[in-house]
């Protein structure tokens, strides 16, 4: 299993000249922290246990759903090791597009199912041949076949995807669109993972929008990149560390464009668990109109 996971994180190479890292086939482990994860006697980290909880509403103004959900939770397991595993997207279908919803559900089991199939062995402990593609080599091709197949199966359609492969104390995220990912912190902090592929956003960092301006906005909701959408998609792939001491959330616009940061971070910290923490941040969003489809995961690292 060591082989494996050092197939997936990339492998320092014994050499005393520095070498420029690939960002899009390398996460960014060093060897130290590759085994502290892999060795039963690690000294530096202690195995976790990876929880997680879903929250989802239609909203108080539409008639039906275009968001969808995948969150699974899982450990891969050695003689000598036992990793966290999990994988949560969120997608949201474009409204106004033809068949948004066939969109965000294409999305959600196109990428989970393939991330899933390569993991399917070392999940249940079944004989395999070693995985030959790194986690942002896997997110990457996952979310242009689920690109392909919409705009195959379902053209004109379009949706948002946002997934997060956690993989012991490692999150490598998939994204295009405007739902997002934050890591949310115990003293309020709420640290964004990833960029809104939109058009307000890119307007603001052009600097031809202020943030009063950004806030008002009348074309919020206008991507400039979606799944389904185009010829070339460029997603945003990378590896960042697992919130720790903190919350890993991932959510559509539904809940960040209606509640705030700060009572986001409040309801979670302020929650006895992660399913009354995702139940409340919904509330919150329905009490403040509910305009959109609301979906929220929010995933935690404890032990």
């Amino acid at each position: 299993m060591a082989d494996f996971f050092k197939k997936l994180f990339g492998s320092k190479e014994e050499s005393t000249k520095p070498r420029q890292v690939d960002s899009a086939t390398t996460a960014p482990l060093s060897d130290q922290q590759l085994q502290s994860i892999l060795s039963s006697q690690a000294p530096r980290y202690e195995i976790k246990q990876l929880v997680a909880a879903v929250g989802q509403s239609v909203g108080k103004q539409r008639d039906h759903n275009e968001d969808s959900v995948l969150s699974l939770t899982n450990t891969i397991s050695g003689s000598s090791e036992s990793v966290p595993f999990g994988l949560y997207i969120v997608a949201d279908g474009m409204g106004g597009h033809q068949f948004g919803e066939v969109a965000s559900n294409a999305a959600i089991r196109i990428v989970g199912g393939n991330i899933t199939k390569k993991f399917h062995s070392y999940l249940y402990k079944l004989p395999t041949q070693s995985l030959q593609e790194s986690l942002q080599e896997v997110m990457e091709s996952s979310v242009m076949e689920a690109h392909q197949y919409i705009q195959r199966e379902a053209p004109g359609s379009g949706t948002t995807i946002t997934a997060a492969l956690v993989l012991g104390q490692q999150v490598t995220i998939g994204h295009v669109g405007d739902s997002r990912a934050y890591a949310v912190y115990p003293d309020g902090r709420m640290d964004p993972l990833t960029r809104d592929h939109s058009l307000v956003k890119r307007l603001e960092e052009l600097g031809h929008l202020s943030k009063d301006e950004v806030e008002n906005f009348p074309h919020r909701n206008v991507l400039i990149r979606a799944l389904g959408q185009g010829e070339v998609l460029e997603a945003d792939v990378f590896t960042v560390p697992f919130p720790q001491s903190g919350y890993l959330m991932i959510c559509s616009d539904g809940l960040w464009g209606v509640v705030n940061e700060r009572d986001v971070a409040r309801i979670i910290n302020e929650a006895p668990n992660l399913q009354r923490a995702c139940q409340s941040m919904v509330e919150a969003a329905n009490a403040a109109g509910g305009p959109d489809n609301i979906t929220v995961i929010l995933a935690q690292l404890i032990g």
